[in-house]
């Protein structure tokens, strides 16, 4: 005796009790033929009126109502993936799932963008829009959902968005929350060539300036944290009599040694830092004087590394030679 469920006279194979029981209750046809469903079965239970529906190419929903916002994210993961290939959220949708929330909810979005390699011979359709990139990044695990890393998936929003206020609450959420430092946001911006834009260019240097001034906090927590000697804060240095050779962000004058935060930013249009920061350091080197140069990042993830590399340039200044006599003025 056939016990399984019915639809139209047609026999249902025991496999739907599983899958319809299951969430996101979202699958693709090769999911299906997985679980023992033909696409004469499928096509059957997609009928008006019946409990699925297909809600994008080759990509079904095991129940008659609207899709939840996991749904869509599965289903347009499913439809982007398809035939091989990576696929991850990115955009707006990315940054809901980052916890954004200066980005509105799931929700609220009309569309899921769906990061993709250039490559792929797909079109965006329905909720989905495809982001196309000649190489994709590696992606992070979101709840389960393979999500574009943040700098990348933030470029993509931007990219969408005309509204100054919006952008700048973005990149700064994206510092703020340590999701990411200024340098991999600008690289991002300059890659998708959204540099151009005067709103763009205005949220960024307000996001340099916060990221730096974050960066300066952590210094000074590092210094107090970490118990070592407590320096001249953000002053500059020049030779008596002559010319200015620069301001560091620490000096501790007794054992000569400066330390800068690296806060550089890849700019478009090409950026001659670099060539500044190599010929500062070099001059100072030259008297005498130990440079140490920390990135945010640094600071932010190897505190106490970065703080035994201070610790080091102090301890080490007894054995060379005396540095060259400089003046030490306010910044």
């Amino acid at each position: 005796m056939n016990n399984s469920p019915t639809f139209h006279g047609v026999s249902i194979p025991r496999p739907l009790q599983h899958l319809t029981g299951s969430k996101p209750r979202i699958l693709s046809v090769s999911q299906l033929r997985q679980h023992g469903i033909t696409p004469s079965d499928t096509s059957e239970r997609c009928r008006p009126g019946g409990p699925w529906q297909q809600v994008l190419p080759g990509v079904f929903l095991l129940h008659p109502g609207v899709p939840t916002s996991e749904e869509r994210l599965h289903g347009a993961l499913l439809y982007a993936g398809r035939r091989g290939g990576e696929a991850m959220i990115t955009g707006a949708a990315a940054l809901a799932l980052y916890g954004f929330s200066a980005a509105p909810p799931l929700l609220a979005l009309d569309r899921i963008d769906v990061l993709v390699p250039g490559t792929r011979r797909l079109r965006s359709v329905g909720w989905v829009h495809l982001v196309r990139a000649p190489v994709v990044p590696q992606p992070v695990q979101v709840t389960g959902v393979p999500v574009a890393p943040v700098a990348r998936a933030l470029a993509d929003a931007v990219a969408d968005l005309d509204d100054a206020g919006t952008v700048r609450r973005l990149l700064s959420e994206a510092v703020r929350g340590g999701h990411c430092d200024p340098a991999a946001v600008v690289r991002e911006l300059t890659a998708a060539r959204l540099l151009s834009r005067p709103h763009v260019v205005d949220a960024v240097d307000s996001l340099l300036a916060e990221g730096r001034a974050i960066a300066e906090d952590r210094l000074y927590e590092l210094v107090r944290v970490f118990g070592l000697p407590e320096p001249l804060w953000n002053v500059d240095l020049r030779l008596p009599g002559g010319p200015q050779l620069g301001g560091v962000d620490a000096y501790w004058p007794d054992q000569a040694v400066a330390v800068e935060l690296d806060t550089r930013a890849p700019r478009q249009g090409g950026d001659d830092q670099w060539t500044e920061y190599a010929r500062k350091r070099e001059h100072l080197e030259r008297l005498g004087l130990t440079v140490v140069y920390i990135t945010p990042r640094k600071l932010r993830d190897h505190a106490e590394q970065q703080a035994a590399v201070i610790r080091t340039a102090l301890t080490a200044s007894g054995d060379r030679d005396p540095a060259a006599y400089v003046v030490v003025l306010p910044r």
